[in-house]
Parts: C-alpha cells; sequence; structure tokens
C-alpha cells in the first residue's frame, strides 16, 4: 500500500498508481481518502464490495451449515420426486 499526500499529489498519477496498489491520501498526514483500481469489474462487482449490508450477509452465510454436493442433489431429486407426486 502507498501513501501519499495530497498536497503532494495530482489524481492522475494515483489514479495510475492505483491500478496496481492501494493508495492512501493524506491531508495534514491524517488519512482522509483510499484510492483503488477497479478496471475489469462492472458496476454490480464495485456497489456489493462497498456494501455493509451485502458483507453481512456474507458474514451469516459463512457461519451456516454446509452441504456437501451428494447430500444437496439427493435433497433436489426428493423434492423434484415430491413435487411430481403433487406434493410441496
Amino acid at each position: 500500500m502507498k501513501t501519499v499526500a495530497m498536497e503532494k499529489s495530482d489524481l492522475d498519477a494515483c489514479v495510475a498508481s492505483a491500478r496496481s496498489d492501494r493508495i492512501i491520501v493524506t491531508r495534514d498526514g491524517n488519512p482522509v481518502a483510499l484510492i483503488f483500481g477497479i478496471e475489469g469489474m462492472d458496476e454490480e462487482q464495485v456497489r456489493l464490495g462497498a456494501s455493509d449490508m451485502f458483507w453481512k450477509l456474507i458474514r451469516e452465510r459463512r457461519h451456516e451449515e454446509t452441504v456437501d454436493r451428494a447430500a444437496l442433489e439427493e435433497k433436489l431429486k426428493s423434492r423434484t420426486a415430491r413435487r411430481r407426486r403433487g406434493k410441496p
């Protein structure tokens, strides 16, 4: 991570550097902004990456019990069979 003083930098140089490294911008020695490259990402990826609600959902899901593929396929097969017989 690179640190640059706002008073001694220009935006073009910061953006160019942010393509390969995160840039902390400081004012009077205090951090005021973080610049990082998003080239290759779409708008949805950028918005989700900055969403507290999204990361809360991810943390919650990581604490849930996992299911292996064989168990998942068996569960789906059972559900499909029940629906064919007209049961929910």
